[in-house]
């Protein structure tokens, strides 16, 4: 499971380097979604002062995934982030209501970058173990989702924390990837 069984499913596009763009509002579970991939403790996690990124070289591939901090005072920095990104995460916290427009509005910008233009996006809907969480399909209609018609998208119910569904969206980033780069 992780990284390692991502990897084995772009086997067939070998020596490529693969660039992800992991973005959302402060508090989201970024890092421990990154961590959780990386195989990594997640018992001690801090707000991300900057960005974090993991590397990872197995079977010829080289995949890097940038978390970047999601605190209001850094969202101006993504920009820097987002030349050759092959695929955009997106994490919500899906227990916060209170935050849906502002992320709406976050994402809606993120979209609307001519370097990220057609960059397949996945919506990782976080935290669905507390009982507070919107369930996806409510967020993606809350965000309108359903209109984005310039590149792939999914939106995946997940729990960083327990790591569930977190593979089945990471499996769905990998197979888009590999037909973005085949066109």
């Amino acid at each position: 499971m992780g990284l390692l069984s991502i990897l084995r499913k772009l086997k067939s596009a070998p020596e490529q380097e693969v660039r992800i763009l992991l973005l959302g509002l402060d508090n989201g579970g970024k890092t421990t979604l990154l961590k959780q991939l990386a195989s990594e403790d997640i018992s001690h996690i801090t707000p991300t002062q900057g960005f974090n990124i993991k590397s990872v070289q197995s079977q010829g591939f080289k995949l890097n995934v940038w978390d970047i901090g999601g605190q209001r005072k850094i969202r101006p920095y993504w920009r820097n982030y987002f030349e050759n990104t092959d695929a955009l995460i997106y994490v919500i916290d899906s227990a916060d209501r209170k935050r849906f427009e502002e992320t709406g509005q976050e994402l809606a910008e993120l979209l609307d970058e001519e370097k990220l233009s057609g960059v397949p996006v996945l919506i990782f809907a976080n935290k669905q173990d507390l009982l507070t969480a919107a369930p996806a399909s409510e967020i993606a209609e809350g965000l309108n989702l359903h209109t984005i018609r310039d590149r792939m998208w999914q939106i995946q119910s997940c729990s960083a924390l327990t790591g569930e569904g977190v593979q089945d969206g990471m499996n769905w980033v990998c197979k888009n990837i590999t037909a973005k780069k085949k066109q």
